[in-house]
């Protein structure tokens, strides 16, 4: 199995480029499994498990569709046919193990294989091509690549030709920021917000204290700011909900004194009572881990 992020390049027509959903350099997030024929139905299942896993971490749902053998088919028919066979096993088993349905796309693959594609779908209902498993018989022909099978003892050659699956869950990143960015319409969870903290001072005699706080929370490894504009409490805390940093830490004299921060959110709570920074650290991490 080789996964790939490496740059890709399309020569799209200029009228056609449109924001980060469609640009002629980007990043995929590629991956490559070399297997045997009947390894095809595990690996498949594999994938599918994984892109599940990414959409159930970003609040998304999706739809499955298998595209087979369309008329332009390049390949053994026998080994369309088993693949074909295989990959209805692997979706059929996703769906007694999930409840996730699927559709067929009778026609519809590509020239080298058939496929599963994975329509993502946002907060508005919209439908994304995205993830994709595709297999792929042409080019492993192309290479001339083979792997020790061990048939010689039944009169072959010893070596068999493998199946190659193409997957990817993301697709092109840049799409999927744009798709992301929409989905959350600008309100980032916290496990992949670029603006997760910033610490604001009630006045500027507090601001040592700010960048000590930044300082303890930067070093757990989490993105957080410091406010310095010295401007009323009450602009820099609307401003900075406004900028959709996930938590505002409000510090002064008593939260110096007792090395805590009073925690607003950017939904505007404000809890009760002062935070210290080791449980907010401790706050911090389950979020990352929980992937809220």
């Amino acid at each position: 199995r080789y996964a790939d992020f490496g740059v890709l390049h399309r020569n799209e027509l200029s009228g056609a480029l449109t924001g980060l959903t469609r640009v002629r350099r980007f990043q995929q997030d590629d991956a490559h499994i070399y297997c045997t024929v009947n390894q095809i139905k595990s690996e498949v299942a594999n994938v599918l498990d994984m892109i599940a896993e990414v959409y159930e971490y970003f609040g998304m749902n999706f739809a499955l569709q298998l595209s087979t053998r369309p008329e332009s088919a390049l390949g053994d028919i026998e080994i369309w046919d088993k693949a074909e066979a295989l990959m209805t096993e692997a979706l059929n088993e996703y769906k007694a193990k999930t409840g996730h349905g699927w559709t067929l796309n009778p026609g519809d693959g590509a020239f080298y294989g058939p496929k599963i594609d994975v329509k993502v779908f946002d907060a508005l209902k919209r439908a994304h091509q995205c993830a994709t498993v595709q297999l792929d018989f042409v080019q492993p022909m192309r290479f001339d690549l083979k792997y020790q099978s061990g048939d010689a003892e039944t009169g072959g050659d010893g070596y068999e030709r493998p199946v190659m699956v193409h997957r990817a869950v993301l697709g092109s990143v840049e799409r999927m920021i744009a798709i992301l960015t929409e989905h959350y319409a600008g309100k980032w969870p916290f496990f992949l917000s670029p603006r997760q903290a910033m610490v604001v001072p009630v006045a500027k005699q507090y601001t040592d204290y700010a960048f000590t706080v930044q300082k303890a929370i930067h070093a757990a490894g989490f993105y957080v700011d410091v406010e310095t504009s010295a401007r009323t409490l009450n602009k820099m805390v609307r401003e900075t909900q406004l900028a959709q940093y996930n938590f505002i830490l409000v510090v002064g004299g008593k939260e110096e004194e007792t090395a805590t921060v009073t925690v607003r959110t950017r939904d505007n709570e404000v809890r009760p009572e002062a935070v210290s920074i080791a449980d907010m650290v401790a706050e911090f991490k389950q979020l990352m881990a929980d992937h809220k």
